[in-house]
């Protein structure tokens, strides 16, 4: 009787562990920087916005599928039928696509950084989720991380109505995108709880290719770009590299610290605004920066002080 007891209690309290791995953070700050340069390939990209989504995932699907089998296929974990992790890869598939679509009609209507900014509404999200669905209640000093980064992105987003209210429709796309985003997250968390990072990044990569360019015909857009260079870059820096250090660290992270993470990506991609097309941060922009830079230490000394 108390024998079945120990194993329902060890696992709440494994969920702080991962988020002391060295490998597993690094991994999570390096894919939303890789991640940050993808509203520049959008604004690059002389296809339609949501046909540039569609040639991000085509193209790099070859390469996650090649990068899946040199590393043995990574089995599915478990003897349970493969059936209901199926139907699960599909619908992150169609989540991802509709993310994907719907940011990339947003960037092109509103700031660098606000796109990034709203596209990671996930930041938020997937931490609730984590609370409670997968019940990794926070500490304190994680409850605070989270208060910091939620300050950090509400000045981030604050300066964007005042600056353009022209913004709006854009910021409201990319808002609803990262909705999608966060469902995918959900679902890609629990698909790596049986499918190693790559191989769970290559499938839920194939299923988004028909509803991306199913969604792009509909709207109508030219599919057929003059220049690939900017697609390519989207697909390897973006899909392959961020995607794919983002995948692996769903495995090792927690959803809070994933969730401060996204907050990066708003960061650098306002650095690229403002070096590239001259969008300057104020002094509340990097207020916000400083605020979720502090909240990325204290989770990370979270982590460490438990491990």
């Amino acid at each position: 009787m108390h024998a079945s007891a120990p194993p329902r209690k060890t696992a709440p309290a494994q969920t702080p562990l991962p988020d002391a791995s060295p490998a597993a953070f690094a991994a999570v700050i390096l894919a939303n920087v890789a991640l940050a340069f993808g509203p520049w390939f959008v604004r690059l990209a002389d296809t339609g916005p949501v046909a540039a989504a569609f040639w991000r995932i085509t193209l790099a699907a070859p390469v996650l599928v090649a990068a899946a089998f040199v590393a043995g296929g990574g089995g599915v974990r478990g003897r349970q039928p493969p059936w209901g992790l199926l139907g699960v890869l599909l619908l992150s598939g169609i989540a991802f696509a509709g993310d994907l679509g719907t940011w990339h009609l947003g960037i092109r209507q509103t700031t660098l950084a606000n796109a990034t900014l709203f596209g990671n509404s996930a930041t938020l999200i997937f931490p609730i989720y984590g609370f409670l669905v997968a019940r990794a209640w926070p500490t304190r000093m994680q409850a605070f991380a989270l208060l910091l980064a939620a300050l950090g992105g509400g000045l981030l987003m604050g300066r964007s109505y005042q600056a353009d209210p022209r913004h709006l429709i854009g910021d409201l796309l990319c808002l609803a995108a990262g909705v999608l985003y966060a469902v995918y997250f959900i679902l890609m968390a629990r698909v790596r709880t049986r499918v190693a990072p790559v191989p769970a990044l290559a499938m839920s990569t194939l299923a988004s290719i028909v509803p991306l360019l199913l969604y792009a015909l509909m709207l109508g857009e030219r599919i057929w770009p003059d220049h690939w260079g900017a697609l390519i870059a989207m697909a390897l820096v973006s899909q392959v590299v961020g995607q794919g250090l983002m995948i692996y660290a769903l495995g090792k992270l927690s959803p809070l610290v994933i969730g401060i993470a996204l907050l990066v990506q708003p960061i650098v991609a306002g650095a690229i605004g403002w070096i590239i097309y001259g969008e300057r941060l104020g002094g509340p922009d990097l207020l916000g920066v400083a605020l979720v830079a502090a909240a990325l230490v204290l989770v990370r000394r979270k982590g460490r002080s438990e491990a």
